[in-house]
């Protein structure tokens, strides 16, 4: 499967912010369709071949935006922010640790069938790099942890709000959403199960299936909407390493492995010598670090896992931003 022809001149001619734009529009249009509950992991698994093209033209050709992506893509704490202080009382934000691009159909298509109005529904890219801490620290908070039983403080993005960080079973959570005007819910689930290194994504994709479709899960959603506009939202997404082609190479497999052992961030330091490069050195807000750049996994000592997140892929940096209001 190749890049639509129309898609790669498009990106080569637009601005950094247009190319971004319309990197993630397609993105989106691939992973909103509707899911059938009798094949989410077929249907999974088809997306991500899907854009297998997009991430190799981001790793080779177009491996220059991605240092640009901080400053010209939309961002989602900057979205989220803006959204807040444009209301008023009467919101709600729902984080998923590492809620992907891949389980936006659920939300999307089961809201207006439960009688949600989806206000909005749009794709944002994740602080650099695509870790919890930077997009906690982005909002104003010093950690994820923050939030635990309403311990943020006043400093942060979203005033008023009363802020909670849990993870346990939904129908557990939703007994923590308070009668306040304004609530944040930062819950761990699918990064708890991301970095539990013993997921794959098939096994992944069938449980954002039952999960995101159950009566708990859509109690929890009826909680949050009850006097108030809800956001459900995400810090960053994951990459299917699993699925990702072994490095071949033997030098390029070693600098991997000394580099970033089995993950896809270090530290700052100067990259590999190779063109197209294996890994970028990105100076952001957060510092300056060097990520794996595109799908590619190698040998590791210590295994490397199904799935992680922190380097440079669509579905690692790709967030929704998903607006519910009901009568």
């Amino acid at each position: 499967m190749a890049l639509p022809l129309g898609l790669a001149r498009r990106i080569q001619s637009e601005t950094p912010g247009e190319a971004w734009r319309t990197i993630l529009d397609y993105a989106w249009s691939v992973c909103a369709e509707p899911i059938t509950i009798d094949s989410p992991t077929k249907e999974v698994m088809r997306r991500e071949r899907e854009l297998h093209p997009l991430d190799l033209y981001l790793a080779t050709a177009g491996y220059d935006l991605w240092p640009q992506m901080e400053s010209c893509a939309p961002r989602n704490t900057q979205a989220l922010a803006s959204w807040w202080s444009q209301g008023g009382p009467g919101r709600a934000v729902l984080i998923l640790d590492a809620l992907s691009l891949r389980e936006v159909p659920w939300i999307l298509h089961a809201a207006p069938k439960l009688g949600y109005t989806v206000q909005s529904a749009r794709v944002h890219v994740s602080e650099m790099p695509g870790e919890t801490t930077p997009f906690a620290k982005a909002l104003g908070f010093a950690q994820r942890s923050s939030l635990e039983s309403n311990g943020a403080g006043s400093g942060h993005c979203f005033p008023g709000a009363k802020t909670e960080c849990v993870g346990i079973p939904w129908a557990e959570s939703a007994a923590y959403v308070t009668s306040d005007p304004d609530f944040v819910l930062w819950h761990h689930w699918p990064d708890d199960r991301v970095d539990s290194g013993n997921v794959s994504l098939e096994s992944l994709a069938k449980e954002a299936a039952q999960q995101l479709t159950s009566k708990d899960f859509w109690h929890l959603v009826q909680r949050l909407t009850t006097g108030r506009r809800l956001v459900i939202t995400s810090d960053h997404g994951y990459a299917a390493t699993g699925h990702f082609p072994l490095t071949e190479d033997e030098d390029q497999a070693r600098y991997l492995q000394q580099t970033f052992k089995s993950g896809r961030l270090a530290n700052g330091g100067n990259t590999g010598p190779w063109i197209p490069p294996l890994d970028l050195q990105i100076q952001s807000e957060h510092g300056t670090r060097r990520l794996v750049l595109g799908r590619r996994k190698w040998k590791s000592p210590g295994g490397y896992p199904a799935l992680t997140h922190g380097g440079l892929s669509i579905f690692e940096v790709a967030l929704p931003f998903i607006e519910l209001s009901r009568p």
